[in-house]
């Protein structure tokens, strides 16, 4: 069976949003499930998501690490993931930015605990920061890179629960080299920052990418994105973003489902054969990126038409 949109509505961004989000990096937050319902929702697909039998990623290498990269696309075997991916709500949206042709090269959860550390400040273009060589490759003649980031709050999203954080604006310079890479030590995990909060990168010391070593991100400037549970907000994965620390002072984990977008003329895991970062290894043997909208326009790229488990992708038209 096909998965089919959920509504016929056309979800674009108005003029208004489009250019707010030209102007700060981001858009939204935006409701695409009810807080009940994707609770509800969680619980469930959790407990399916212990059945690794049809990821396409077995290898044993990728469950090292402190970011387990063995969970990243699940989409590609789980189909809440993969009718997520393709929701309209999400692709009209994307494809007002990105245009007619759109592809989801990626997913990736993204837990946090009680006590555990907030993220550090970053941005991605290539997203060759951790594995060393680029992932995504946009045409030469954009001039510009980078990815649409959806980050929907599968659980609520609050400042104590380590929401995100934006400055907004910073999506137009990179304030870091991606090529210059990063060595991964597990021991920078829970490390305390120059201001007393727990910050860090997976194991890795974004610092070490920063093309000015004087420079500091403007800290004064930073929002806090708290999200009620089935919230997503859009973002350029180059501007500036951070989360705050899990205060614990709930119980609750705070999780979050990010899927990423690039037009469809974009090189997608280039001259590669397999994914190497946060202390993992994974083939990608199995993988395909998904045409969630139009066309995919690079002949190079691996495209995937269904999950693992047979069920057909859907694609949005018109």
């Amino acid at each position: 069976m096909s998965i089919q949109p959920t509504q016929s509505t056309d979800f674009s961004l108005s003029a208004e949003e489009l250019r707010e989000f030209h102007e700060r990096g981001y858009a939204g937050p935006f409701t695409l499930y009810e807080p009940e319902e994707i609770k509800d929702i969680w619980r469930r697909e959790r407990v399916k998501l212990l059945d690794r039998s049809a990821a396409v990623y077995q290898d044993e290498e990728a469950h090292s690490g402190v970011t387990n990269i063995a969970n990243y696309d699940r989409h590609l075997d789980q189909t809440f993931l993969a009718e997520h991916i393709c929701r309209p709500e999400i692709v009209d949206r994307v494809s007002s930015i990105l245009g007619p042709d759109v592809l989801c090269w990626r997913t990736e959860f993204f837990p946090k605990y009680p006590g555990d550390e907030g993220t550090d400040w970053h941005q991605a273009d290539t997203f060759a920061n951790a594995s060393g060589a680029p992932q995504i490759v946009w045409p030469e003649d954009t001039g510009f890179g980078g990815t649409i980031t959806v980050w929907c709050a599968f659980t609520d999203a609050t400042v104590d629960m380590g929401c995100l954080q934006f400055i907004p604006g910073t999506h137009q310079t990179m304030f870091y080299d991606e090529t210059k890479g990063m060595h991964y030590d597990p021991a920078t995990v829970n490390a305390v920052d120059k201001d007393g909060v727990r910050r860090g990168f997976f194991g890795y010391d974004y610092r070490d990418l920063k093309i000015d070593p004087d420079w500091e991100p403007d800290e004064s400037q930073a929002v806090s994105m708290d999200m009620a549970a089935g919230q997503f907000i859009v973002f350029w994965s180059t501007l500036m973003h951070a989360s705050h620390p899990h205060q614990g002072k709930t119980n609750d984990m705070r999780m979050g489902f990010a899927s990423r977008y690039v037009p469809g003329s974009t090189h997608v895991y280039p001259d590669t054969e397999v994914v190497e970062e946060y202390g993992g290894r994974v083939s990608l043997d199995r993988y395909g990126a998904v045409v969630v909208k139009g066309e995919n326009r690079n002949p190079e790229n691996r495209i995937a038409t269904e999950t693992t488990r047979g069920v057909p992708f859907s694609r949005r038209h018109g």
